[in-house]
C-alpha cells in the first residue's frame, strides 16, 4: 500500500489499522456512509478502541454514536475517552500506567536550520509545565516578540539554565475529582480541564500532592452542572468567574478548546446594553473569539436558562455549544434530602 499511496510505511499501517478496525464500528462507519463522520474522527475512534475486545469496541460504538454532534476533533477524542472510560474503567487505569513508563524526548530536524524538541509525558506533567511556560511568556508580552515566539523562548532560556526574571510565576492546572472518586467510592469523572479524563489514581495523587490547591465545588445532582464553588482559596479571583469557568471549562465557542482559566468572561447581553453581572449572562470566550463576536456578520446568543451558545457566521450557519457537565448526571430522581 506504501508505495500505491505514495505514503510512509508508518502512514500506510495506520490507514490498514484502521480498515481493520472498521467491522468492529458499525455504527460509526454508517455515520461516517451519511456524512455525519468524517475519516479522521473514525480514525480517532478506531485509535481509542485498539486496546479493546470486540465485545467492548461495539459497545463504544452504540454509545459513541450518539455523542458525535458537532464536536470537533478535540471534543470528540475527549467524548470518546469517556466512553472507553465507561465502557473499561479497569483497562484505562492499566493502559495508563503502562503509557507512564513510556515517557520520552526526541529531537527531530526540520529544514532551514531548524529543529523541533518533542516531549511524550503524562498530561498533568505536560499541562503543568504548559501553564507555567504561557504564565512566564506573558510577563514579558510588552516586547515585539509573539506569544509562540515567547514560550518557545522561555523553555529554551529554562532548559539552558538562563533563568533570570523566571521565579515568583506561579501556574494553575485545573482537575476535576469528583468526592466519591476522591473517597474512593468510585473511579469515575476525573478529568484534567484541556486534556479530558485521567485515571482515578493518578488525580488521587495529585490530591496528596501538599503543593496542591483543592476547591469545594458544588454541583446540581440532577443535571451535573455547576452550582457553587465555595469562597475559599489561596489568592481567589471573584466567586462568580470562577463559577463561570469552571462551569464552561473550554472556550465556549464550537470547535475550541482553550482551557477556560485562559479565557475572557464575556457579557452575553452587553454591559454598556444595560447586561447584568451573573452567571447567568456570563460565558467563557478566548480572546480571540471574544474579539471575534463584534466582527459584521456573526451573531452570539447566549441563553442563561440552558446555559446554550448559538453562534451564527456570516453564511448564515449555526452552531450550537451546551457546557458539558461536571459530573455524570444522575439517572434516577434525587433522594428527598
Amino acid at each position: 500500500m506504501a508505495p500505491e499511496l505514495r505514503i510512509s510505511r508508518q502512514a500506510a499501517q495506520v490507514e490498514v489499522a484502521v480498515a481493520e478496525a472498521l467491522p468492529r464500528l458499525p455504527n460509526l462507519l454508517k455515520a461516517m456512509d451519511a456524512g455525519e463522520l468524517d475519516v479522521g474522527k473514525l480514525r480517532q475512534a478506531s485509535e481509542a478502541t485498539a486496546p479493546l475486545s470486540v465485545e467492548l469496541a461495539r459497545k463504544v460504538d452504540e454509545i459513541a454514536v450518539k455523542r458525535i454532534g458537532e464536536k470537533n476533533p478535540g471534543a470528540w477524542r475527549k467524548a470518546l475517552a469517556r466512553v472507553v472510560r465507561q465502557v473499561d474503567p479497569k483497562g484505562v487505569q492499566d493502559r495508563a500506567e503502562a503509557r507512564r513508563k513510556d515517557r520520552k524526548v526526541e529531537l527531530i530536524h526540520e529544514p532551514d536550520s531548524m529543529a523541533s524538541l518533542w516531549l511524550y509525558l503524562p498530561a498533568e506533567v505536560a499541562s503543568a509545565i504548559y501553564a507555567r511556560v504561557d504564565a512566564v511568556a506573558r510577563s514579558h508580552k510588552s516586547d515585539d516578540r509573539t506569544m509562540d515566539q515567547l514560550r518557545a523562548d522561555v523553555i529554551a532560556d529554562i532548559l539552558l539554565g538562563k533563568q533570570g526574571g523566571i521565579g515568583g510565576i506561579a501556574a494553575q492546572v485545573f482537575i476535576h475529582v469528583p468526592v466519591d472518586a476522591a473517597l474512593k467510592i468510585d473511579d469515575q469523572g476525573c478529568e484534567l480541564v484541556g486534556h479530558g479524563p485521567i485515571p482515578a489514581d493518578v488525580a488521587r495523587g495529585l490530591m496528596a500532592d501538599p503543593n496542591s490547591v483543592l476547591r469545594k465545588v458544588v454541583t446540581d445532582p440532577v443535571t451535573g452542572h455547576v452550582r457553587d464553588v465555595g469562597r475559599t482559596r489561596y489568592r481567589p479571583p471573584a466567586a462568580m468567574a470562577d463559577v463561570v469557568r469552571i462551569r464552561d471549562r473550554t472556550c465556549r465557542m464550537p470547535g475550541c478548546s482553550r482551557p477556560a482559566q485562559r479565557c475572557d468572561s464575556d457579557h452575553a447581553q452587553a454591559w454598556s446594553e444595560d447586561g447584568v453581572t451573573a452567571t447567568n449572562n456570563l460565558c467563557c470566550l478566548c480572546r480571540y473569539h471574544h474579539q471575534l463576536k463584534d466582527e459584521p456578520g456573526w451573531d452570539f446568543t447566549y441563553s442563561g436558562d440552558t446555559g446554550e451558545l448559538v453562534v451564527t457566521t456570516p453564511t448564515g450557519r449555526t452552531h450550537r455549544s451546551l457546557p458539558e457537565p461536571l459530573v455524570e448526571p444522575l439517572k434516577e430522581d434525587p433522594p428527598p434530602f
